[in-house]
């Protein structure tokens, strides 16, 4: 089965801009776009102003944002982006593993959390991902951020205000975010139960709504940090 979304086997490729302060790092992973069939690299930048600056000009489908970078960071960079641009995907890359960080872009509402070192593969395949709706973490990751929110050792709220009981979720609804909540993709939980990726994308896009949350994975860190994700 294709892991590529229908616009782009339609012959639309993924836009892609790069925004990272190492020069060397962001001409690598343009190459490596560069070379799909299916993505293009439209703009890069050296920090998180320059990325809002080309973003503006370039209307990409994706944007791939180091966390740290002078001038405007990430997360900075991110809830600036989700307030003017709603549609744009937008994937977090860091070389650290520091749950504080984590959090931070949790709660500045990026789509995707990923470590520089994965493998290009990897990269080209959350990059597909989250064009389909996927909100790719990597592993490393999401055992720091349930081991933070578990622990309370946060101590900022990831998200916005609790909510009563089972916050309006469904059971189907609730089996299927506590899944999103341990990183699983929406193919990876639709084979765990037996459904179709397209009913579990109908379930994960209506539990957002309820939940009044915009990405995957602050609904991941909401239901993780409130005790509903270990009910599968």
């Amino acid at each position: 089965m294709s892991t590529i979304p229908p616009e782009q086997e339609r012959g639309n490729p993924i836009r892609v801009v790069i925004a990272d302060d190492q020069t060397l790092f962001r001409r690598s992973v343009g190459a490596l776009i560069d070379c799909e069939d299916d993505m293009t690299v439209v703009g890069e930048a050296s920090n998180g102003l320059e990325a809002l600056e080309t973003i503006d000009s370039s209307d990409p489908d994706v944007v791939i944002l180091d966390l740290e970078m002078p001038v405007m960071g990430g997360a900075r960079a991110a809830a600036i982006l989700r307030e003017c641009h709603p549609g744009l995907k937008i994937v977090m890359l860091t070389v650290h593993d520091e749950n504080e960080l984590l959090a931070e872009a949790i709660r500045a509402g990026a789509d995707g959390y990923l470590l520089k070192d994965l493998e290009p593969a990897e990269l080209l395949r959350m990059i597909r991902g989250v064009m389909a709706d996927q909100s790719p973490l990597s592993p490393r990751l999401v055992g720091g951020l349930l081991e933070q929110l578990r622990n309370g050792l946060d101590g900022h709220r990831i998200i916005g205000p609790r909510l009563d009981a089972a916050h309006g979720l469904s059971r189907r609804e609730l089996e299927i975010m506590a899944l999103v909540a341990k990183g699983m993709s929406n193919r990876e939980i639709a084979t765990h139960l037996t459904i179709t990726e397209g009913t579990v994308k109908n379930h994960v896009h209506n539990a957002l709504r309820k939940l009044g949350m915009s990405t995957r994975g602050q609904a991941a860190a909401y239901l993780v940090r409130n005790g509903l994700a270990a009910r599968t």
